[in-house]
């Protein structure tokens, strides 16, 4: 199916349905130093049997300091012609000063790739509304284009960053994007076992909105409720999976609403009412009022979520943490993942290293847990 459900595009799913896990991990330099993906695919490359070949992607941060100041939109297409259709829309909302396609190299286990081309934008400052920013502009070009254009997706549009994801197992999928030959920051990757939608290229992880990158791994049973929450405030859900709505709550949360991110990761993963009830009163009445005001933004469900954004990564697990989570620190660079085993492959004697707690976040720059009770 096309992103927004209305024809066939044989490149964008296989049909086989799999129950069973999904691989996570994260490389981050506190420092900012800027690394090749190799570590990463090695990383990711360590959980292959978490997977099963319907999906692999990576999040890549710093990779475009030449063109760092504009937003570097990622386009998978059908057919020319759906580019030949977003690229007379595009004028409306920004200008290109520069396009290209993205490099891949011939990968086996890679087939029937859709046509994948990124452009380096700026907004047009005169269609901004009152008291909207350039982000704002560039959501609604990507909820117009994912929603509206048939054959089209976008599927990365932040700054100095780029989401790469297909069907394939990630390892796969990193070759054929040529991961080695870029350098960032910070690194996300993903390997999918889906759980209720077919594996096809848009349904990969990571899913972003500007420079916001979720993977995944679990079950998010409130997607419906999520789904609508996030209608109500412009947001459209098209792509066909549970995952989606984490990417688009972040940035409602966090950008638009401009909670702390403590507060969003209250929001997101709340205490159960009877540890709310324990707590002192002043605390009691602002996690109440947060679980009342943003109750459609809870995540139900057995999750493990890793976010990648600027400043850094967030390791996120359900309150019952039916999802594992790793992490640990070496120097200046912070690891999460899976499984323990992907972390040492890459760096064999972390300084530090510790399991995730239930509902208790992972914070980079650095691996502290950040308590919200």
């Amino acid at each position: 199916m096309t992103a927004n459900g209305r024809g066939p595009a044989p490149w964008r799913r296989r049909d086989e349905k799999d129950i069973g896990g999904c691989a996570i991990s994260g490389i981050l330099s506190e420092e900012g130093r800027r690394f090749n993906g190799k570590a990463i695919l090695e990383s990711i490359a360590t959980m292959r049997e978490r997977s099963n070949g319907l999906g692999g992607g990576f999040a890549a941060y710093g990779i475009y300091p030449e063109q760092a100041d504009r937003f570097a939109l990622h386009l998978m297409f059908d057919r020319p012609a759906a580019r030949d259709a977003v690229e007379r829309v595009l004028p409306e909302y920004v200008r290109v000063p520069h396009e290209e396609t993205i490099p891949t190299r011939p990968v086996r286990g890679i087939s029937s790739p859709p046509l994948l081309h990124r452009y380096f934008v700026e907004v047009r400052t005169e269609i901004l509304g009152e008291d909207e920013r350039e982000e704002d502009a560039i959501v609604r070009l990507v909820m117009h284009i994912n929603s509206a254009m048939e054959g089209a997706y976008v599927f990365s549009s932040g700054r100095n960053m780029g989401i790469f994801k297909g069907v394939g197992y990630p390892e796969e999928i990193g070759r054929f994007f040529r991961l080695d030959e870029y350098e960032g920051y910070l690194w996300l990757a993903h390997g999918r076992f889906p759980t209720n939608t077919p594996g096809w290229w848009g349904g990969a992880h990571p899913f972003g909105l500007l420079d916001w990158a979720v993977v995944h791994n679990g079950e998010i049973s409130s997607y419906g409720v999520n789904r609508r929450y996030l209608e109500n405030f412009g947001y459209r859900c098209t792509l066909r999976t549970d995952t989606e709505v984490i990417a688009y709550l972040f940035d409602l949360l966090l950008r638009k609403q401009r909670l702390p991110l403590q507060d969003a990761c209250r929001v997101l993963a709340p205490p159960f009412w009877s540890q709310i009830e324990r707590l002192p009163p002043a605390e009691r009445q602002r996690l109440r009022t947060l679980r009342i005001v943003y109750g459609g933004a809870l995540l139900n469900g057995p999750f493990s979520v890793l976010v990648g954004h600027g400043g850094g990564m967030i390791g996120l697990n359900d309150r019952t943490k039916l999802r594992p989570m790793s992490f640990a620190r070496k120097d200046a660079t912070v690891y999460v993942a899976s499984e323990e085993a992907a972390i040492r492959r890459v760096c064999p004697s972390p300084d530090e290293v510790g399991l995730a707690r239930g509902g208790v976040p992972v914070l980079g720059p650095r691996p502290r847990e950040v308590s919200l009770a």
